[in-house]
């Protein structure tokens, strides 16, 4: 994308942001989880006298069950950052009951494993398309025995070993493989002996396997949905009770901050709130519009949208393919009729959910929204409910801002260059943990009031609380806000997935 060109008359003034304070437990305020959590416990708390219980699987090789059976002990104890780290940067984890008042029981109500070799075997294949089908299978079926039992599954954890994420990515190259890869023109020969012996024994083509992604996290969770329970996906490395031991072995972070993120993410994917946004107005929405292309030539894409509400929960909704994309403008753009039913499909996906009236409605886009898209998300809006059109995008080549001596921008910095446009820094030095963790100087998101009336500085103030509003982490802040974050992966799921025979509209379903 080419530089935002700034406009001839700018404001001069920079304002920052301070960090947005979290609600939890009995209306107590924090601006780091952490701290929140810590302190008080989750939002949603009904007391350390009422505690909850989170009924679980978890699936994953012999080995990989065994590191998470050390890593679920751990988590019903204390663990200190200890040593080189610093507790202000890698916060003390004060145990999984303690900090979320649930009864975290180290025993799962289902334990399954999968075969070692028959994993192996499958993460060997030559054909791309076949090697992820093959390895998710394999997880599939346990999931899906699971799911036939008694037990009131909350959610399923699957340990997975780094051969398959390093076997089982779109762009994944495998050496010393069973078989090669077909070319496209076997592929094509196979899908038409396929249709003449569809209903023989002699039928011995899955053409189901080239309508799922490449990528095994976005498969699992597409092909999960079926089941009915949000699964979280842990690489057996993460497991590790030691950083490294060896110079071969992956650097993770400290146990503390793992346990952290991962005792988070099982909450919310057990249906419970960690947190909301203390300064969220009521009535408000914000919608994040994504595209996934269904080729690489872009002749055809898909469209999503993820509605985020004033207390967290997030809603998704499909949309239709489509020649989305143009190539003059190299950006995506709805005709009008697209638009409309797009929206309206969130809308009413989240009536259906929540039902509470709305006042206002604020569009997130990566791209430019033209007078035909405008017009369709128009006539979406239900009466007397105010609609704002935003671009909210990283600004990679062109804006940068720097301060006097060594430290970078301040997270949170706000440049207004017009009434209409600003410069935001989500990333950034964080006094609260005194670093910046970024590789290089911090990327600013460019944020254009493309249509309605509205305050700028009050928009960047939201879209700066969006950045924490990740569940899937128990971090300060991201870079983005989770309207824009997550639109690749939730994108990914539900186009590049297109023989997933149930998608869900609940967000905890896609992180």
């Amino acid at each position: 994308m080419n530089p935002s060109p700034l406009p001839i008359t700018m404001k001069s003034e920079v304002i920052c942001f301070e960090e947005t304070p979290l609600q939890f437990a009995n209306g107590q305020r924090a601006s780091h989880p952490c701290d929140g959590l810590t302190l008080f416990g989750p939002f949603d708390s009904r007391g350390v006298d009422r505690p909850r219980q989170i009924t679980y699987g978890v699936f994953g090789t012999p080995s990989g069950l065994a590191a998470f059976d050390a890593f679920s002990q751990r988590l019903r104890q204390p663990i200190l950052s200890e040593g080189d780290h610093d507790p202000t940067l890698w916060p003390h984890f004060p145990g999984f009951e303690e900090a979320f008042q649930v009864t975290w029981d180290g025993i799962p109500a289902c334990q399954e494993p999968i075969d070692s070799a028959a994993l192996h075997a499958a993460t060997t294949l030559g054909d791309a398309h076949e090697r992820v089908y093959k390895t998710v299978g394999l997880y599939m079926e346990q999931l899906a025995a699971a799911k036939r039992r008694d037990d009131p599954f909350q959610c399923f954890i699957c340990i997975v070993p780094d051969e398959v994420k390093q076997n089982c990515r779109i762009k994944s190259k495998v050496f010393g493989t069973a078989g090669r890869a077909p070319k496209s023109r076997e592929i094509k020969m196979r899908r038409t002996m396929d249709e003449l012996f569809a209903n023989t024994a002699d039928a011995f083509f899955q053409p189901e396997q080239y309508e799922f992604s490449l990528d095994f996290r976005r498969q699992l969770k597409a092909r999960v949905m079926e089941l009915g329970v949000p699964v979280q996906i842990v690489l057996e490395s993460t497991l590790r009770l030691t950083e490294r031991q060896s110079i071969k072995e992956r650097g993770l972070t400290p146990l503390a901050d793992r346990a952290w993120n991962l005792a988070t993410a099982l909450y919310y994917k057990a249906g419970f709130k960690p947190w909301k946004l203390a300064t969220a107005r009521e009535g408000v929405c914000y919608v994040g519009i994504a595209f996934k292309d269904a080729d690489e030539k872009k002749s055809n894409a898909c469209c999503a949208a993820q509605m985020f509400l004033d207390d967290g929960d997030g809603v998704v909704f499909v949309g239709e393919f489509g020649p989305w994309y143009s190539p003059v403008t190299k950006q995506y753009h709805l005709p009008q009729d697209d638009a409309r039913r797009l929206l309206k499909g969130v809308l009413d996906t989240y009536d259906q959910m929540h039902g509470k009236p709305l006042r206002e409605i604020f569009l997130h886009c990566r791209s430019s929204l033209d007078a035909e898209e405008l017009a369709g998300y128009q006539a979406a809006c239900p009466t007397g409910v105010k609609l704002v059109a935003v671009r909210v995008a990283e600004e990679r080549f062109g804006m940068r801002l720097y301060r006097p001596g060594t430290r970078p921008v301040l997270r949170g910095t706000f440049w207004p260059v017009t009434d209409r446009r600003g410069f935001l820094w989500a990333s950034g030095f964080k006094p609260r943990l005194r670093t910046y963790n970024g590789p290089d100087v911090p990327i600013p998101l460019v944020i254009d009031l493309q249509h309605g009336d509205a305050d700028l500085e009050t928009v960047a103030r939201d879209i700066f609380a969006l950045t924490k509003l990740n569940y899937n982490a128990c971090k300060l802040g991201e870079d983005q806000p989770v309207t824009v974050k997550f639109s690749d992966a939730v994108g990914e799921i539900l186009i590049a997935n297109q023989g997933a025979k149930v998608k869900h509209p609940n967000f905890k379903y896609y992180i």
